[in-house]
């Protein structure tokens, strides 16, 4: 009798969030693990993702302490050493249990070649790349500079690359960096986008608390960092507010982040702190709630390298939830939006302010940009139809045939 084939075995390395709570790495490690892999995770803790080790679906989450998110070179210094102390101590712990056949690394940042080209040249282990951001563009656009860590940054991502057997991109645009700039085979980098699930992203009643006693809700679901462009947001409701006289209009922010309090104090600088409702990080449920209530949804990500060329996660998510989005005119966000968005001028927070109030007074209008964003989603864009793409990507890692998965 033939031997049964032992399963694969792939160790996922994720740096700047924890799993489960980071949902591209949940939904790819969940995709593997139902495909017939075994998966373990490397991650750091975080609000909820306390344990240092549990197994949650199947799949075996090893975490490990991380600094507070870098401020200064010294900052990223700890930070990322300890994370590569960390990622290399749990790897050999996990190499010794349960084993692995392939490291799939989750930038930022991009040092995780570091462990996978490691086991690669000592032990023969694969390398695959999921490259979630482009990191010399998101050093520039913290620091608005092309410096000497700029062009570091620019050599960690091309070594990261080298490294790899195969990358997957979450857009087009990520892909042509993997082979224009990151000098890999087009054959072997796949596009993978960030599709939402819909049976997390459920439509649910509303909460008309949330509104604050006004008629209207505006959401927003995100990070509270410096490129997100939170204080465009905040400008755009003083001129809602105190220019316009729109006091028929509250703003719901979800997300927490290294700028959540200084945010916070800007809203208080202009005059419009009871118009906007600051949660912090919520669990999933208080987050269905906000953007269920909303009658429009907003993507104030600043306009610049980095976010022209990124897929946000929160547009696929309020599409999934039928809401019509205000955003500023950046590619990826047309690609993935397309109908569901009106497109402000860049970084024009005055018109970013017209094209909310705009929609907020055009019900039908916003009725039908929701159901053209939900009917993408169901049709399109929705992770069922990018779970092929990364099994496939797999397939190509360790030289397997897709007919086997026929």
């Amino acid at each position: 009798m033939a031997k049964p084939q032992r399963a694969r075995r792939v160790l996922i390395i994720v740096e700047n969030l924890p799993s489960p709570f980071d949902r591209r790495v949940w939904q790819e490690a969940t995709t593997l693990q139902q495909a017939g892999y075994e998966v373990t995770i490397i991650c750091p803790t975080g609000p909820g993702c306390e344990r240092r080790f549990e197994i949650l679906e199947g799949i075996h989450i090893h975490r490990h302490p991380l600094p507070l998110e870098a401020e200064g070179a010294l900052g990223y210094l700890l930070e990322y050493g300890s994370a590569l102390f960390w990622e290399f101590t749990l790897a050999w712990r996990v190499l010794f249990g349960r084993g692995f056949d392939a490291i799939h690394a989750c930038n930022p940042p991009d040092l995780i070649f570091l462990v996978g080209g490691f086991f690669k040249l000592l032990l023969g282990k694969r390398f695959l790349f999921d490259h979630h951001d482009i990191n010399p563009e998101l050093y520039e656009a913290k620091f608005n500079r092309r410096d000497f860590f700029y062009r570091l940054m620019l050599r960690f991502e091309r070594w990261t690359f080298r490294a790899a057997d195969v990358s997957i991109a979450t857009n087009e645009s990520y892909r042509r960096i993997a082979i224009e700039r990151g000098g890999m085979a087009p054959e072997r980098v796949y596009v993978v986008r960030s599709g939402p699930k819909l049976d997390r992203l459920r439509v649910v009643d509303p909460v008309p608390a949330l509104r604050q006693g006004r008629r209207y809700l505006v959401g927003y679901v995100g990070v509270m960092g410096a490129q997100e462009g939170i204080d465009l947001l905040l400008r755009s409701v003083a001129h809602i507010v105190l220019t316009m006289k729109r006091t028929d209009i509250h703003f719901g922010l979800v997300g927490g982040g290294t700028s959540l309090a200084a945010m916070k104090r800007y809203a208080q600088e202009l005059g419009v702190a009871d118009y906007v409702t600051f949660t912090g990080r919520v669990d999933d449920q208080q987050l269905l709630e906000m953007l269920n209530t909303a009658d429009v949804c907003v993507n104030p990500d600043i306009a610049n390298e980095m976010n022209d060329k990124s897929t946000m996660n929160k547009i696929m998510e309020y599409m999934a939830l039928g809401k019509p989005i205000v955003q500023f005119d950046l590619t990826e966000g047309r690609v993935s939006a397309q109908q569901a968005s009106l497109y402000a001028r860049r970084n024009d927070e005055i018109d970013f302010a017209a094209k909310v109030v705009e929609l907020i007074d055009d019900p039908q209008r916003r009725q039908t940009m929701g159901e053209f964003g939900r009917h993408r989603v169901n049709h399109e864009l929705e992770w069922r139809y990018e779970a092929p793409k990364l099994l496939a990507a797999y397939d190509t890692l360790f030289g397997e045939p897709p007919a086997r998965r026929a």
